[in-house]
């Protein structure tokens, strides 16, 4: 098995690029589906969530009000710090559940978003870093999400510079191209990906 940490800036295609990794045979983990899976409803995630900061956070329907969470927790440090550390053990406990599950010989692809604001390099075989100049996210952001130009540049702004992702990237994928020709930059990167998760040793039985 060969676990890969995926990431890059909002805006530079991260999505579109594990997209492409499922299609070639990736087994994804995402780290905001989980994020939101530990604290659905009924879940000791939500109850310890609504335990550390009231039941105004939830809906009507008993669900997260996010937005409500999130303008208390962006606002204040302490928190959100109170927030990730009910949210991160449940995330990180769940992704390796997950990892285990799959096959011997996999490429398991986490979809890290906040992979190198975390320091969380270390816990993969390798990192794969999707780049794009920050004119294309800014564009992206403005023209297909909506984002007023001020909201990108802050969304932006608040997260790893570009610099800091390349450094704890092994892989580089250069998004600022076309679809089909970043399908076929995926592509090679998934040979390379396969290979070495076949060139690994596999995983020894417990002596215990």
């Amino acid at each position: 098995m060969l676990s890969v940490g995926l990431t890059g800036g909002i805006g530079t295609g991260k999505s579109e690029v594990s997209r492409l990794l499922v299609e070639c045979g990736a087994v994804l983990i995402d780290a905001d589906r989980i994020a939101r899976e530990v604290v659905a409803p009924g879940t000791p995630g939500l109850a310890a969530v609504v335990d550390a900061f009231g039941e105004d956070v939830l809906a009507p329907d008993g669900s997260l009000d996010r937005p409500r969470l999130g303008s208390i927790v962006f606002a204040d440090a302490e928190r959100l710090a109170v927030l990730n550390a009910i949210v991160h053990p449940l995330v990180g406990a769940r992704s390796r559940e997950l990892e285990a599950a799959a096959p011997e010989d996999a490429v398991v692809v986490h979809d890290v978003p906040l992979l190198a604001e975390n320091g969380l390099a270390p816990l993969y075989d390798l990192v794969v870093v999707v780049d794009t100049s920050p004119e294309t996210q800014l564009d992206r952001l403005v023209r297909l999400r909506g984002m007023t130009e001020q909201d990108a540049r802050a969304r932006m702004a608040a997260q790893a510079t570009r610099e800091k992702r390349l450094e704890v990237a092994d892989i580089v994928i250069d998004n600022d191209v076309p679809l089909e020709e970043l399908r076929l930059r995926v592509q090679d990167v998934w040979t390379e990906l396969a290979r070495r998760a076949r060139e690994r040793e596999p995983r020894q039985p417990s002596q215990e």
